[in-house]
């Protein structure tokens, strides 16, 4: 066995077709579109490459490829940490000990000559609400942009000496079942007070719902997350016109109190329900298939990727108000039958209890783990609410 860095586009080919090859007898594993994981890499299009670097690995067998991993670095975190910490993800491997310690070793030392003392992963190099973290319960079909993996893979990180940093949830909720009636309650009280406003979002005023958008998130991460970096309007621009062929107007909510924003919420149709038929490719037969699945409404569960309420309004029912108006955009588009909730962390037990207030079960696990380069230091979780 010998590992390469990536460095060609028969390598890149290589990089996006091993867990195609690995997967191909999971029925629920479903590929991503390779363009998608490509971008990931291109600094011409994931502005974390102004803060920050990456490289891939592949390592091979008697003439296969048997394992990736990719290591990177976002400065603006990195640096925030009690250690400079860099990640890892995208690992694919076959169920060998042997074998994934040679990909961890090689993001190890790429990350310690870059003075980093501690990996994270598996997550993404980009936001969190992407392939992050690595699944441990719950293995049946993945949300789009959600992580997937093989079972054995949790013995893997435990086996090279990876912690747990903190543990994820993901909750489905059965959009045929009645919401719990002391809820309606509540979100009918919110509803009925004249100082509330509840918009979706609209293409034609999409610079507007951004900016109001972007100010409910920066308040209310930034009360519980620790090292929060704040987001951008332009890099939400920019992802909403990425997603436009998927996007549903009505999936994206802003809550008003007395005219100024106090709460969002973001959820995209689950495209992995049409993309388990595409094999991660695009082109043209592809894309005709696309436009035949959709407009046969295949789509039938979407993915709730977050929730946010301001700091001084939580509590208040708003989040309530918000799945009421939800409860009504699903009677008139009656073909989805669930959201997955992808994911809650166990720092942020308000949404957690949100989740189950409207009824939805928790239904997957995932653990973000952390590796430290010294071993003798004391290893610290992520700290958790009290």
């Amino acid at each position: 066995m010998h590992i390469e860095t990536l460095t060609s586009r028969k390598q890149e080919k290589a990089f996006l077709n091993l867990p195609k090859h690995l997967y191909r007898e999971d029925p629920h594993w479903v590929s991503p579109l390779d363009r998608e994981i490509t971008a990931i890499f291109d600094p011409q299009k994931n502005t974390f490459f102004h803060h920050g670097s990456a490289v891939r690995f592949l390592l091979k067998s008697e003439g296969k490829y048997i394992g990736r991993i990719a290591a990177f670095i976002d400065t603006y975190s990195a640096e925030k940490q009690d250690q400079p910490t860099g990640g890892i993800g995208f690992f694919e491997c076959i169920n060998v000990q042997e074998a994934a310690n040679m990909l961890f070793n090689a993001a190890k030392e790429w990350l310690k000559k870059s003075k980093m003392e501690a990996m994270d992963g598996p997550i993404n190099f980009g936001e969190t609400d992407k392939y992050w973290g690595l699944l441990v319960d719950g293995f049946t079909h993945p949300a789009y942009e959600i992580a997937y993996n093989f079972p054995y893979y949790q013995a893997l990180f435990k086996e090279y000496g990876f912690k747990p940093y903190y543990y994820q949830e993901g909750f489905h909720l059965n959009l045929k079942k009645p919401l719990p009636e002391r809820f309606e309650k509540i979100a009918s009280r919110v509803l009925a007070q004249e100082k509330y406003r509840f918009e979706h979002f609209k293409w034609k005023k999409i610079n507007t719902h951004v900016q109001d958008f972007c100010t409910v998130y920066n308040k209310a991460w930034a009360s519980f997350k620790v090292n929060f970096e704040p987001m951008e309007p332009e890099y939400v621009v920019d992802t909403l016109k990425k997603a436009k062929m998927i996007i549903e107007e009505e999936f994206i909510w802003i809550a008003y109190a007395n005219n100024k924003p106090v709460a969002i919420y973001l959820m995209y149709p689950d495209l992995n329900k049409i993309l388990t038929h595409l094999d991660g490719r695009l082109h043209i037969l592809n894309m005709i298939r696309f436009i035949y699945h959709k407009k046969k409404n295949s789509i039938n569960r979407a993915r709730g990727v977050l929730m946010g309420v301001i700091p001084e309004y939580q509590g208040k029912g708003i989040e309530a108000g918000i799945v009421l108006k939800l409860q009504e955009v699903f009677k008139r588009k009656n073909h989805y039958e669930e959201i997955e909730f992808s994911w809650v962390g166990d720092f942020n037990p308000k949404m957690k209890n949100i989740f189950l207030s409207v009824g939805s079960i928790p239904a997957k696990t995932y653990i973000t783990y952390r590796y430290l380069f010294d071993r003798s230091i004391p290893f610290k979780r992520y700290p958790i609410p009290k």
